[in-house]
């Protein structure tokens, strides 16, 4: 028996001398006694750290700022763009990529150093887009491995027998979207009974009858929010679905979502809504560039069955702290008319930064500040200027009894490598995707070179 492989990883690092298992025993006996006496032994925090993640660090972080008392080393360097990301119960790493190669990597350590030191490929299920498959959705549930493109939601099994990759062609679980170019990716999450919720975007920034053409009114009513526009759900366990015979319209109202995830304390689902764009730029006699740059609102909504979140009809106006009739309808930055009847965000942020996902924290790894709190990624802005642009990090909101319980915090911040942020083209790297490994650490992913980061708690602070 390889004692090293059947105990904890930190443990097994502090015990890793020892070889046979009489020496092994004796050894964690003498350890727990030292923890029950209290004699220079650990404290109560930090044997629950103990029990969790194992500690490696880079030195520098692999280049990002993170809060005191918690570190991080790099898995993989410039493995391609990628985008979600999913650890399996074993530690193997998937992520979506937009590579030639194959629109999933697979990712595994083999020697214990949390470095992937085998990377395979494989699904070639997207249309390609300028030489590249272009891929987004990604997680582990159930016994499967989940994916989805612009077109379709799809599953392989779990590998079996030790391998990395799955065998054959996957199952088709949900497809028959509209075909579009705007927002078209189809992110997914999971609820606890059974359900699987998909993004469907708006194929426009505000349903204007011109699209992006400065004074064009809006449609009156918006078509796209008839099969668009919003969260369709569907069975999790049943193949072979299509969005119009089988899906229901969860919610509407919501212009594009990214990130998306199920709060099992709250029992509800979370998105996060990437506001509308060019304000200045389609109404210059009613909004300035410092208003285009700051307005509106990236807004992490609670969603539930039947909410409507009233895109394009209104926007919210995080300044103001009010959600207010869109130009295209008769507003004018202030006129509130027909949205105080939809549905407000719990968390607002400033405009544009971006929130590609969120995710809420199961681990049991970090500190109780952090359990049940959801991160987002925030990939960053590209329509800021002439002021810098803004996001590029990695926010925190702490929650209490299923409910935000404070303002956002910057949890992982550096990734672009330079500040103030000219433009999205000097970015070293940009977070896109967050995963909850088994033993409570968290995983980003970055979608300029394909860096991704593993974050451990220390247990130390200033």
């Amino acid at each position: 028996m390889d004692i090293n492989k059947n105990i904890s990883n930190p443990i097994r690092r502090r015990f890793s001398r020892f070889t046979n298992t009489d020496h092994f025993f004796a050894a964690l006996s003498i350890f727990a006694v030292l923890l029950i006496a209290g004699c220079g032994g650990p404290s109560a925090d930090s044997n629950q750290n103990l029990a969790s993640a194992e500690i490696v660090c880079d030195e520098d972080n692999g280049g990002i700022t993170l809060p005191d008392g918690f570190c991080a080393s790099v898995v993989v360097d410039s493995l391609g763009p990628a985008r979600h990301i999913a650890v399996a119960p074993n530690g193997d790493i998937y992520v979506k990529t937009r590579s030639e190669e194959g629109g999933v990597a697979a990712l595994r350590d083999t020697t214990g150093d949390f470095k992937a030191d085998i990377i395979e490929r494989f699904s070639d299920m997207t249309p390609m887009r300028g030489g590249i498959l272009w891929e987004t959705g990604m997680a582990i549930h159930d016994g499967y491995i989940w994916a989805s493109n612009t077109e379709s939601v799809y599953r392989w099994p779990m590998p079996e027998d030790g391998s990395l990759v799955p065998e054959g062609e996957p199952e088709i679980v949900v497809t028959g979207f509209p075909e579009q170019q705007s927002h078209d990716s189809k992110s997914i999450a999971f609820d606890d009974n059974g359900y699987l919720y998909v993004n469907v975007g708006a194929p426009s920034n505000a349903c204007q009858q011109e699209p992006r053409t400065p004074g064009s009114m809006g449609e009156d009513p918006c078509s796209q929010l008839e099969r668009q526009a919003g969260i369709w759900r569907f069975h999790a366990d049943s193949l072979g679905q299509t969005q119009q015979d089988d899906g229901m319209h969860y919610a509407i109202g919501i212009r594009n979502v990214v990130g998306l995830d199920w709060n099992h304390e709250d029992n509800a689902l979370y998105v996060m809504q990437h506001g509308r764009d060019q304000l200045n730029t389609l109404w210059p006699d009613l909004y300035t560039e410092k208003d285009n740059a700051e307005l509106p609102a990236e807004e992490m909504l609670r969603l539930t069955e039947g909410a409507n979140a009233g895109w394009p009809y209104c926007y919210y106006d995080w300044q103001q702290e009010e959600k207010v009739l869109s130009p295209e309808y008769g507003g004018d930055g202030e006129e509130v008319g027909r949205c105080s009847e939809f549905l407000d965000p719990v968390v607002a942020f400033p405009g544009h930064w971006a929130p590609n996902v969120l995710l809420f924290y199961t681990g049991q790894h970090f500190p109780g500040h952090y359990q049940g709190g959801a991160f987002i990624a925030f990939h960053g802005s590209w329509n800021r200027a002439p002021l810098p642009q803004r996001g590029y990090r990695v926010s925190f909101v702490p929650f209490e009894n299923g409910s935000p319980a404070g303002d956002y915090e910057t949890f992982a911040d550096g990734f672009a490598g330079v500040d103030p942020i000219p433009s999205p083209g000097v970015a070293e790297h940009r977070p896109m995707g967050l995963a909850i490994a088994p033993d409570g650490a968290l995983y980003i992913s970055d979608s300029v070179k394909g860096r991704i980061w593993r974050v451990v708690y220390t247990g130390e602070s200033e």
